[in-house]
């Protein structure tokens, strides 16, 4: 009874006393435990919901958006319930709120707009996790997560790109498998005036045979395409549609058909131009 009683004498011990209000030791280690079985909650109610959507068959990116509202939810309630444990009245906390709105007008914009955002984009799906994105600067990335102020981009080079949630909102973002993961790349290379344009079309349909990703379907097909009448050559494009991972290793890719297509170019003994220039001398 004397070790209860002199924990009970410890734990009422003032540690901090502002006019009516006291901040005893209870209030702080009763604030902590609220904060740390909120995390648990948050940790079971998460693998509860993707345990019960494998079982149901529901989208990931269904589950990923119940589990950042759980999240957001069981957080805001421990933060509220922790702030209660501590002595703050609902009176308090309108105060709190009222500062904070000062602040947010002052310096906290950005940061309450990219949570804002965060949650557009969350409901909104037209940002998904696994998605291969274009920014408007040209950075390339997978994404990876969605969180309350940013996105996590995984560039081509595997560095991580911690992009604010406001710039997938207010520029423009090209989403290369938003609806689909089947993209077309349009390989640019150049042959000799003088050459044989059917030739020169059979080397690129059969260098795109030769590359196994090569996607065919009724409408999807690849071709070769006269796009210049170029200074030096003659400009062409080969035509290719690819389908899944390939997608997102557009670097590969391209590296692929050139190669299968200088090869063909080669056997067929079709001349790749340089740049050529005429010098007039005047005497």
């Amino acid at each position: 009874m004397a070790v209860i009683e002199q924990l009970q004498t410890w734990l009422s011990m003032p540690l901090l006393v502002l006019g009516d209000y006291t901040l005893r030791i209870a209030g702080v280690a009763s604030a902590i435990g609220i904060l740390v079985v909120s995390a648990i909650v948050q940790r079971g109610l998460s693998k509860a919901s993707a345990a019960a959507a494998k079982r149901s068959g529901a989208h990931d990116q269904n589950v990923y958006i119940i589990q950042r509202v759980l999240k957001y939810i069981v957080y805001g309630v421990g933060l509220i319930l922790a702030l209660s444990a501590l002595g703050v009245s609902f009176n308090n906390l309108m105060l709190v709120a009222g500062a904070l709105g000062v602040g947010i007008g002052f310096g906290l914009q950005s940061i309450v707009n990219n949570f804002v955002c965060g949650i557009i984009i969350l409901f909104e799906k037209s940002l998904r996790i696994g998605d291969f994105v274009e920014l408007a600067d040209g950075l390339l990335g997978e994404v990876r997560e969605i969180n309350i102020r940013s996105t996590l981009l995984r560039t081509l080079d595997n560095a991580d790109i911690i992009v604010p949630n406001a710039d997938f909102i207010s520029s423009q973002v090209n989403n290369w498998t938003l609806n689909d993961d089947i993209r077309r790349f349009s390989i640019s290379f150049s042959v000799a005036y003088g050459s044989d344009l059917e030739q020169v079309r059979e080397a690129g349909l059969k260098a795109a045979e030769e590359v196994p990703i090569t996607l065919k379907r009724e409408n999807i097909m690849p071709d070769v395409l006269v796009t210049e009448l170029g200074a030096s050559g003659i400009e062409c494009i080969l035509t290719i549609w690819a389908q899944g991972e390939w997608v997102k290793r557009p670097g590969w890719v391209k590296s692929q058909y050139l190669t299968a297509i200088y090869n063909n170019l080669r056997t067929a003994e079709i001349e790749i131009p340089f740049p050529q220039m005429d010098v007039h001398m005047r005497s």
